[in-house]
């Protein structure tokens, strides 16, 4: 195989010709995995084949995620990784899509000469373009097309493998596209499973997030569209729906709609073989008392609320663009508890932001002990470009940062082992996953309380007169507990 990139060209598809294999590669998060289920869809439309192996593929396609330093990292690691398989495999193309594109349009081009086009989050549709399967955008004269290239803003290097000279996705040019229920997508995850995109984009102003400059404002979905494509993945085997956006709870405001999850969830939870509905994303001031009470009054809707709080001090929430505090989430999370029982909660947050002193790191500490969540995450501030938070004084040393994250997650570990072992005794259904990677002696289990890939794990490692069969709901039981995992036994 060439060491340089095969040139793009104008010509249409070729209809007799033996249909192009792709491989794809999805990193980052649900919302990412469903734009990579829609280019799949996409490209199987167009008469493409998809293969799971990298090394059988004609087209591979890496769809990026750039949230945060790491994986940024990872998606540079993973498109070098991809581009040998042009360089000495069978491989004829490489597309890269996703965030990175939005951020490092021009760069990605320039530092990985073996990438021969980019697709950013509005652009999804332009993959056929990019796999020589549709008609070529106007852009494709170059052996490296720009796709619906947007005006650039500028930004100064930091640090990272870019040089970061440009900086894509200014306001003028924000990504538009979303989905809907004609969209086609093939499913990535296991078949009784399966995420809904509701929302894209983000409109809150968060100073430490690049969100709405890599997905656009936020945009809802059409309420009919949303349950339309529900009732179709019911009708196709899928019993677990999670519906995803950048704020969840911000869903139909810009339709006119209010209490717009609520009603949506109320919808979905009437479609009669659907076994579980959830939500992720909430934001805190945008829990209703509405949404409370429709989880509470439906058994499908799993009682789970993940609300990413991001801090507790007042002074840090200020400067973060969020507001709100400690005494205030204690309040709400006490109201939230009140109204659904059995709720699982779960939270991430930030340590080291900019300016955080150690007393704002001690209110944080004696709100994780006084919350008590059932999950939690620490992230590590990462000081990222095109940020309001890039710009603000008073960093924090990477040392403490780190030093601050293991102690506020010893604290939620002690918590976490006595709320587990808690549970012991506990029955509920459980939908089965798969045998454990650890050993064939146990399987993989969730239940209500564990979301998709996020949560501790439950094994099962008691079946009874059950014959075990992956996407089936049982009953079972707590028998044992540890910090993160469960132990249960089928009833």
């Amino acid at each position: 195989m060439p060491s340089k990139p095969a040139q793009t060209t104008s010509h249409p598809p070729d209809k007799d010709a033996k249909p192009r294999k792709v491989g794809f590669v999805s990193l980052g998060c649900p919302k990412n995995l469903v734009d990579s289920e829609v280019m799949m869809g996409l490209l199987s439309r167009a008469g493409a084949q998809l293969t799971p192996h990298a090394e059988d593929a004609d087209i591979l396609v890496v769809n990026t995620c750039s949230f945060i330093d790491t994986a940024q990292q990872e998606s540079v690691d993973t498109i070098l990784e991809m581009a040998r398989h042009k360089t000495q495999g069978r491989a004829q193309k490489l597309i890269v899509a996703g965030c990175l594109v939005e951020r490092y349009r021009q760069q990605i081009q320039k530092e990985i000469p073996e990438v021969d086009a980019v697709v950013g989050t509005g652009e999804l549709e332009q993959i056929l373009a990019a796999a020589g399967l549709a008609a070529p955008s106007p852009e494709a004269a170059s052996p490296f097309p720009i796709l619906n290239s947007r005006p650039e803003a500028h930004a100064r290097e930091r640090a990272g493998r870019f040089s970061r000279e440009e900086w894509t996705g200014a306001l003028a040019g924000l990504p538009q596209y979303l989905y809907d229920e004609n969209t086609p997508r093939i499913l990535a995850t296991p078949p009784h499973l399966a995420y809904i995109k509701i929302a894209e984009g983000c409109d809150h102003p968060c100073s430490f997030c690049i969100i709405p400059q890599l997905r656009g404002k936020f945009r809802s979905r059409r309420f009919e569209s949303v349950i339309a494509e529900a009732e179709r993945l019911v009708r196709g085997g899928v019993r677990e729906i999670t519906l995803i956006g950048q704020d969840t709870t911000c869903y139909g405001e810009d339709l006119g709609l209010k209490d717009g999850l609520a009603l949506l969830l109320e919808r979905l939870a009437r479609i009669e073989e659907l076994r579980w509905v959830r939500f992720l994303y909430a934001y805190p001031n945008k829990i209703t008392p509405s949404l409370l009470e429709t989880i509470a009054r439906h058994e499908k809707i799993c009682s789970y609320i993940d609300v990413p709080l991001q801090h507790a001090s007042p002074a840090v929430l200020k400067r973060m663009k969020r507001g709100g505090g400690a005494e205030i989430y204690l309040r709400s999370i006490a109201k939230m508890r009140r109204t659904i029982p059995h709720l699982t909660l779960r939270t991430s947050f930030i340590v080291g932001f900019p300016g955080e002193t150690a007393a704002d790191f001690a209110e944080l500490c004696d709100f994780v002990r006084a919350a008590e969540f059932d999950w939690m995450g620490v992230f590590a501030y990462s000081d990222e470009d095109g940020s309001a938070a890039h710009s603000l004084s008073g960093k924090t040393p990477a040392r403490t940062i780190e030093s601050r994250r293991r102690r506020v997650m010893e604290i939620q570990r002690r918590i976490s082992r006595r709320k587990k072992r808690a549970l012991v005794g506990r029955t509920f259904d459980a939908v089965l996953e798969g045998p454990s990677e650890e050993t064939e002696m146990l399987w993989e289990a969730r239940g209500p309380m564990h979301a998709p890939e996020i949560d501790g794990k439950l094994f099962i490692n008691d079946f009874g007169s059950h014959a075990p069969q992956s996407g089936r709901f049982y009953r079972c039981q707590i028998t044992e507990a540890f910090e993160y995992d469960l132990i249960a036994r089928l009833l």
